[in-house]
């Protein structure tokens, strides 16, 4: 069954979902993403936001826990590769944080968007 198109899928799923609880129990980061967006979920029950806002503030919580972790791993990678500090692989980490900036960033401008008309 697993060597069958449908027994290989499941078996991914079941690697990334390893991968998600490994993140969640041992990076700091994804942690305080997981509180925010839990904060935020509440929020959006709280104000009643529209269907299309639920999209859009699931969108951006996705977008920032998935860019996180995709940073986690690259930090991951580099550390194996190289341990000692090296500027190339210190270029490689701070790109890859801008990465996260970039998607936070644009989480916060949707918040933004969604519930500062909730205030006024």
């Amino acid at each position: 069954m697993w060597n069958s198109f449908l027994g290989k899928r499941l078996k991914g799923c079941g690697y990334a979902f390893k991968g998600a609880l490994l993140l969640l129990r041992n990076e700091a980061s994804i942690q305080v993403q997981a509180v925010i967006a839990i904060i935020m979920a509440f929020a959006g029950f709280y104000f009643e936001i529209s269907a299309v806002e639920w999209m859009l503030q699931i969108f951006a919580i996705g977008l920032v826990m998935s860019i996180e972790g995709l940073n986690t791993a690259v930090e991951e990678i580099a550390d194996f590769v190289h341990p000692d500090f090296h500027n190339k692989i210190g270029f490689i980490k701070d790109v890859a944080a801008g990465a996260v900036f970039f998607a936070a960033i644009t989480a916060i401008i949707i918040g933004c968007i969604i519930y500062f008309p909730k205030f006024y």
